[in-house]
């Protein structure tokens, strides 16, 4: 009895988190556009170039085209590659781990030319110390 009731009240549970988070009802690869398109619970349809995404960025169209979507919807995962992204991730803009992310934004930064940027290459600056 008391094994049926937690059983009752965990599917509740889940009805309740599945109804109130999106989850992914499907997903695909876009060849053309080498994007992941993703369709939500909510209605709500996104896509990613695959190429800013942690572990996705340099496979081949083949690998990328395979994808299943796990049994509660919160995550996608491709087989051929053993890459996972969590579906939550994906809609707050996070494709990858925290260091993996920084690394990036790191790489980005680092190569922008910004007037500021620029000028300051240009000042000439004293080599070594002052005596």
């Amino acid at each position: 009895m008391a094994n049926d009731m937690n059983y009752q009240a965990a599917r509740e549970t889940d009805a309740l988190h599945r109804a109130a988070i999106p989850h992914a009802v499907s997903a695909r690869f876009i060849r053309a556009r080498r994007a992941l398109h993703v369709t939500l619970s909510n209605g709500v349809e996104m896509s990613v170039p695959v190429d800013l995404i942690q572990d996705l960025q340099d496979a081949s169209l083949n690998d990328l085209a395979e994808i299943e979507i796990t049994p509660l919807g919160n995550g996608l995962h491709w087989p051929r590659l053993d890459a996972d992204v969590l579906v939550e991730g994906l809609i707050h803009g996070i494709y990858g781990s925290r260091s993996w992310m920084a690394a990036q934004m790191g790489r980005i930064g680092g190569s922008s030319a910004s007037p500021a940027k620029a000028a300051a290459g240009m000042v000439p600056r004293a080599v070594g110390r002052k005596r």
